[in-house]
């Protein structure tokens, strides 16, 4: 699976979930913006870095390393990149590190080189198994759902479906969100295609009721723009995606956000 991909496209539409992980407020995240960089002049990109904002500029710089597979140099890398980002960029207020790992046995095996930075306060080793249950949250659930096993992972990424309905009140954010635990599950298997993933996430199911067929039906009938968007606050109380009423109805999706809007 690519769990680099995975991991930003994550923190970069929820930078929220990154300092739940390593135990700030989701609120922290305000005075941020995530971005991958690369340091010029060196054949390094470090994957995920959170910038404070220009309003912002005297906070802490966060370093995201993603690491699912066992990579003895990996440290020796880390560390080279945040110092060349450092030489370049001698005006950062102070640094963090974060290397998030799925379980502590992908570590490198010898770290005597690097252990008085890996002991140092401002660098995080986070891994995804040990996380307590009592301290999860919906977006740190989401991150788990990345190491939940093949077996469990559908019915697991069924419950944080209806467990974000439930808890994200906004149409939009909601979707985002579902949408990403979707990605996640097409990542994780590979050999099914977008509608086999949709059946096994009941995700089209709601298309499937009557509501929604009458919904959809009178749109259709009016044929006008006017008609079809009449039909959209229906559709979006029986809790059917944007994306999904647009297409469906052959209409311009802005417009459809509109009226999401209005309904939140």
């Amino acid at each position: 699976m690519k769990t680099d991909s995975i991991f930003y496209q994550l923190f970069a539409e929820f930078p929220s979930i990154f300092f739940e992980l390593i135990g700030y407020s989701a609120n922290h995240a305000q005075g941020y913006q995530f971005r991958s960089v690369e340091i010029k002049q060196t054949a390094f990109r470090i994957d995920g870095v959170f910038l404070p904002t220009a309003n912002n500029p005297d906070q802490t710089v966060y370093f995201c390393e993603v690491q699912f597979q066992k990579d003895e140099l990996l440290y020796h890398r880390v560390f080279a990149e945040l110092f060349f980002y450092i030489d370049q960029n001698p005006d950062i207020y102070d640094w963090y590190v974060v290397i998030i790992y799925p379980k502590r046995s992908l570590e490198p095996n010898n770290t005597r080189l690097h252990q008085i930075l890996l002991d140092s306060p401002q660098v995080q080793r986070v891994y995804l198994n040990e996380i307590e249950p009592t301290s999860q949250t919906l977006g740190i659930d989401i991150i788990k759902l990345v190491v939940e096993p093949e077996e469990t992972a559908p019915n697991r990424a069924r419950e944080l479906i209806t467990k974000t309905r439930q808890e994200i009140p906004d149409r939009l954010s909601s979707q985002a969100i579902i949408d990403l635990i979707e990605t996640i599950i097409v990542y994780k298997f590979p050999q099914l295609s977008r509608q086999e993933i949709e059946d096994m996430l009941k995700l089209n199911a709601l298309k499937q009721t009557r509501v929604y067929q009458e919904a959809l039906n009178e749109g259709r009938e009016e044929g006008r723009e006017e008609g079809k968007l009449a039909a959209v606050p229906l559709l979006l109380k029986a809790g059917i995606s944007v994306e999904d009423i647009a297409q469906q109805l052959d209409i311009n999706i802005e417009a459809v956000r509109k009226i999401a809007q209005q309904q939140t």
